[in-house]
């Protein structure tokens, strides 16, 4: 059971109270940000905005008295009723905030309500990407660039209550009282225990001398305190070079005249997708474009996704320049290499066994994973393509996905970048 403390918060508690309902209304939000991304244009893939959500979502629990027993109430103004009257139930379809039929009545008719969640670009990145990582990502030689992290770096006498080191300062002020020998509390009982007992013996001379070294025992004590500020230690921390590991996504993508502007704009959002997780994830992944028709090049980012190209399709040609400049500026032991590939599946008839043979002993042994994404027309009866067909015979092969709507991209770039159980969290920034 949860209670929600409805009151009004002072000043400054807006975040906390925001990011717990951004945690009790998640699978909510999540499912909301992941619906929106069908619509987006491009550009504004990984913008903030408002999404909406159903006020079913967002419902609290609540605590209301029972049915049963007496209850007495006063009811002001009250001319009409007498002790003792009963009072007829309202008519259904009143104006009331009951659930019935009048919620969402109106222009439209009946519906559901709906609430609307403005979203920062940071909270929709967040739920936009859960749960994402590159596959088998692994440390190999380190980066040069180093991202800055925290380290242990011993104990200082003042700081944030937050780092204070409970177990150093109880040491330091066991140290101290062994050296200034503080009576324990053990010495003192038993001194007592034997001042009694020299009071039944009747023993005054020792009986006084007792009551002096039990005196002196506990003015030793008080100034002695148990803890002093002197021993207080709090923990140090001071920045430390963290190595990263090194990976480079190669994103081909097919702009032959096969492919139509709607399989375009659907491989456009799957490479937006990948360059918005690689962005927000990773601080040193490369990223690579490639565009390629019958012929290939190496492009920059603003070329990859706006320049209008057409021609012919030679996958093979795409391949050639990921193998170049993997040999020119990736060497294998150094980096982490992958690979994403959009096109329609259509190659010229003649290129598929080169394709086969760069594919098999070129660029697969190389990479740590390669994902192939063919999109179609929608409600396309095509049988498989050609690539396809090319692909699906290696083994082992890319992981292959096929979509035809807008719609289904997200849902399938989840599925190739989810989170592996024995993925290697080594390298992550």
């Amino acid at each position: 059971m949860y209670v929600i403390d409805r009151r009004l918060n002072p000043s400054g508690k807006s975040l906390p109270n925001r990011q717990r309902f951004l945690r009790r209304a998640g699978a909510i939000l999540r499912e909301a940000v992941r619906n929106v991304s069908a619509s987006r244009p491009i550009r504004d893939m990984g913008e903030g905005g408002t999404v909406i959500i159903p006020a079913r979502g967002i419902d609290e629990p609540s605590f209301r008295t029972g049915r049963e027993g007496v209850h007495g109430r006063v009811l002001p103004g009250n001319r009409e009723f007498l002790e003792g009257d009963r009072i007829a139930r309202p008519r259904s379809g009143g104006s009331g905030k009951g659930k019935g039929a009048g919620i969402g009545s109106g222009e439209g008719g009946g519906g559901e309500d709906e609430f609307k969640v403005a979203l920062s670009a940071d909270e929709f990145l967040s739920l936009f990407l859960e749960d994402l990582e590159l596959p088998d990502l692994e440390r190999r030689k380190l980066s040069q660039t180093e991202s800055m992290g925290l380290r242990r770096a011993g104990f200082q006498r003042s700081g944030s209550p937050a780092n204070l080191a409970v177990s150093r300062t109880m040491q330091n002020a066991l140290s101290r009282r062994m050296a200034l020998h503080r009576p324990k509390r053990g010495e003192l009982e038993k001194l007592q225990l034997a001042l009694r007992q020299c009071e039944e013996d009747g023993n005054d001379v020792g009986a006084k001398q007792l009551r002096l070294l039990i005196e002196t025992h506990r003015q030793r004590s008080r100034a002695i305190p148990y803890i002093d500020p002197i021993d207080i230690r709090y923990r140090r921390y001071e920045p430390s070079p963290r190595p990263i590991a090194q990976a480079v996504m190669f994103c081909i993508m097919d702009v032959s005249g096969s492919m139509t502007e709607h399989m375009k704009d659907m491989a456009k959002r799957f490479f937006i997708l990948l360059y918005v997780f690689l962005q927000r994830r990773y601080k040193q992944v490369e990223l690579v474009f490639i565009r390629h028709t019958d012929e290939a090049k190496e492009v920059d980012e603003k070329t990859f996704f706006e320049s209008r190209e057409t021609g012919g399709t030679r996958v093979s040609s795409a391949l050639e320049e990921a193998l170049k400049i993997v040999g020119e500026r990736y060497p294998v032991g150094d980096w982490n290499i992958y690979i994403a590939q959009a096109s329609d599946g259509d190659n010229e008839s003649g290129d598929n066994e080169r394709t086969t043979g760069l594919m098999r002993d070129g660029l697969l042994p190389l990479c740590q994973y390669y994902a192939y994404l063919e999109v179609d027309e929608p409600h396309s009866d095509m049988p498989m393509s050609s690539l396809w067909k090319t692909y699906d015979n290696l083994a082992p092969g890319p992981a292959m996905r096929r979509v035809t709507l807008r719609q289904e991209i997200y849902p399938v770039f989840r599925e190739l970048f989810r989170r592996r159980k024995q993925s290697l969290e080594a390298g992550q920034a």
